[in-house]
């Protein structure tokens, strides 16, 4: 019998994924909350035939190259921001993440974080648990209406068509921006195409679904928030660094724009002297859009099927380097 692979998993994963993977290979799991530090997964890869990384673990040139038996790194993630894709493709590593799985999970977050901001939900909360409360105030806790309102979806691909779905109940207009048109979003949901200017300008819910990438990084800046309505909210599902967190902090405190919703921050998690820990028309989750019992099974059983597919030669289920096919390591 072939001895079995050797995968370094660097976090545990759902029962569903790590289950395939224990049963067919050699597998260490880092078993610790917080990730390996980069000098420890560097020494844990030496000798593995495949790793299992997440957006936290940076899979750079230098840690490659000192995995010279490494055929496959399976993100478990969609994006996959955290791993040198040039690099892995040159020295012949197949690369995979887990698209798809988590769109509907991601929009609801994206929703929830929509009108959670726009009606002042964690604010009024609070405000009942320190005792504030005392009794109906026909002038607190102001919000914003949905119904109605405009869309500016910024980015609109799988999960931004999602959040486009669910704010048409709301019979919401909806604009969005990005690189590529959306036929399917423009025929079905009514979307229209606009200029970044544009968006920012009529938009009353304005979230945040591109890529990481140098186009996008900071994109939302001091200009750009001048520029959107004073009743504006503002929804990041995406990645952080998409935007310049003092930029946003001045904007809230200023009232530039309303509130704002965030899932991801840079870094992650915010530092707890971070000035937009203490505004009171933020809400900041700790990066669970794709945190509910099924899109993490999801995500785990396409991690493992992409980790053992690439460890036996196959095509990956989803391939995020698909080009290193007649090059891959065997």
């Amino acid at each position: 019998m072939a001895p079995r692979h050797r995968v370094f998993v660097t976090r545990v994963i759902p029962e569903a994924g790590l289950k395939q993977i224990q049963e067919q290979c050699h597998a260490e799991i880092w078993p610790d909350p917080l990730p390996p530090p980069h000098d420890v997964l560097r020494e844990k890869v030496a000798n593995c035939d495949g790793l299992v990384s997440l957006l936290t673990d940076r899979i750079d040139a230098a840690l490659l190259d000192a995995a010279p038996q490494l055929k496959v790194v399976s993100n478990y993630a969609v994006g996959f921001n955290n791993i040198e894709i040039k690099a892995a493709t040159a020295r012949g590593i197949c690369v995979g993440n887990t698209p798809g799985v988590l769109t509907d999970a991601t929009a609801d977050m994206a929703f929830c974080l929509l009108i959670g901001a726009a009606r002042r939900l964690v604010e009024g909360h609070q405000y009942t648990l320190s005792g504030q409360w005392k009794t109906w105030e026909p002038l607190g806790h102001l919000g914003q209406d949905l119904v109605g309102r405009t869309l500016g979806i910024v980015g609109m691909g799988r999960i931004g068509y999602a959040l486009a779905k669910r704010c048409r109940g709301w019979e919401m207009k909806i604009l969005y921006h990005d690189v590529h048109r959306n036929e399917h979003a423009e025929k079905d949901l009514g979307a229209t195409s606009v200029g970044f200017d544009q968006l920012l300008a009529e938009s009353d819910f304005i979230s945040v679904h591109t890529d990481l990438n140098d186009a996008t990084r900071g994109l939302f800046n001091e200009k750009r928030f001048k520029q959107m309505k004073p009743t504006a909210i503002f929804i990041n599902t995406a990645r952080g660094p998409i935007v310049d967190q003092k930029a946003l902090y001045n904007a809230l405190k200023a009232g530039t724009i309303f509130a704002a919703g965030l899932d991801v921050t840079d870094p992650e998690p915010p530092a707890l002297d971070e000035p937009l820990l203490r505004l009171p028309n933020i809400i900041i989750a700790p990066h669970i859009a794709s945190a509910t019992v099924g899109t993490r099974n999801a995500m785990a059983d396409i991690c493992a099927r992409n980790l053992l597919a690439g460890l036996n030669g196959q095509d990956l289920p989803a391939w995020v380097n698909p080009e290193v096919a007649s090059t891959r390591r065997r």
